[in-house]
């Protein structure tokens, strides 16, 4: 990814892939593919927009409220909150 969210990665073996991704105020991931199944698991609450190839949606998230995603979603993620915005990301291999 390309973008200028800052992702940390915690985890990283032969199951998973853990990252914490933090957003300032308009930062994004950049243009991606995700590779594996995924959990998302926001820090906080909050919204992101997500681009698509179909066009712009918003998110409402919660903190702590986890969602599940396939393999193969394409889109760029970015903050669209006043403020910084964080989640972990478990990628399931």
């Amino acid at each position: 990814m390309t973008g200028t969210a800052k992702a940390t990665v915690f985890v990283d073996n032969e199951r998973v892939i853990v990252t914490e991704y933090r957003f300032a105020p308009g930062a994004n991931t950049g243009w991606h593919r995700h590779g594996h199944d995924y959990v998302v698991v926001p820090l906080m609450d909050g919204k992101l927009k997500l681009v698509t190839k179909d066009g712009v949606t918003f998110a409402e998230m919660k903190k702590g409220a986890p969602y599940f995603r396939r393999e193969g979603v394409e889109h760029d993620v970015i903050n669209a909150n006043d403020s910084e915005y964080a989640f972990i990301e478990i990628e399931l291999k």
